[in-house]
């Protein structure tokens, strides 16, 4: 009885032993519930870049301030045509257009004609030479022949030099305004920076314009 006994204690323990191995052998093998993926912050935008905006050159400084064949054909890019009691503000005009990034080349009779030479053939000269034609009009300007000579030269040459003569009407009411220059849009003084800016923007479109085109015939 007792040997009975004892072989049946140790059946169970043998019994327990084994139930308690496979536990242990099923939980070492079983596969493993996958772990959630990381929660993104709230905080962070799902699209955060830093990057700086990329800095696009302006259209004339890429079509026109290098070495277009076009721009340098002529001598200057404006002639300032003007009376000599307006030179103050010609010569900010100049300074202006000749220190912006596009280094326009510009023409002043005071400055830049020939010591000697004759007024016509000087005035003559600058017109033909240059693509644009800047027509200071202001009453001083109205009264001097040698301005009256240099304006309608200029609208002589537009034709055929396919210029681009831009009126700038300054201390003047529109009536008085010359009758030669009615067909032609001006530019009104009335601050002195924006009369600048719009000059200067006149001009840069001309010079694109001429550039363009040449290259489209090329």
């Amino acid at each position: 009885m007792a040997g009975w006994f004892k072989a049946f204690l140790q059946k169970h323990k043998n019994n327990s032993s084994s139930s308690s191995s496979q536990l242990d052998h099923a939980s070492k093998y079983s596969p493993s519930l996958p772990s959630p993926p990381p929660v993104k912050s709230s905080s962070t935008p799902a699209n955060s870049s830093t990057a700086s905006p990329k800095q696009v050159p302006s259209a004339f400084q890429v079509s026109v301030s290098s070495s277009d064949s076009a721009r340098w054909s002529k001598l200057y890019d404006v002639c300032i045509c003007h009376n000599e009691d307006d030179l103050g503000f010609v010569e900010e005009l100049a300074s202006y257009l000749e220190s912006q990034p596009e280094h326009f080349r510009c023409f002043l009779q005071l400055r830049d004609a020939a010591p000697g030479g004759a007024i016509v053939t000087e005035l003559s000269d600058a017109v033909q030479n240059s693509h644009c034609w800047v027509l200071l009009i202001t009453p001083n300007f109205l009264k001097d022949p040698w301005c009256r000579y240099q304006m309608h030269h200029a609208l002589t040459e537009a034709p055929m030099a396919n210029g681009r003569a831009i009126p700038v009407l300054k201390d003047m009411d529109r009536r008085d305004y010359p009758q030669e220059l009615r067909c032609l849009y001006y530019i009104s003084v009335a601050l002195q920076e924006t009369s600048f800016r719009k000059i200067k923007e006149t001009v840069v479109r001309y010079l694109q314009e001429l550039c363009q085109n040449t290259r489209s015939r090329n």
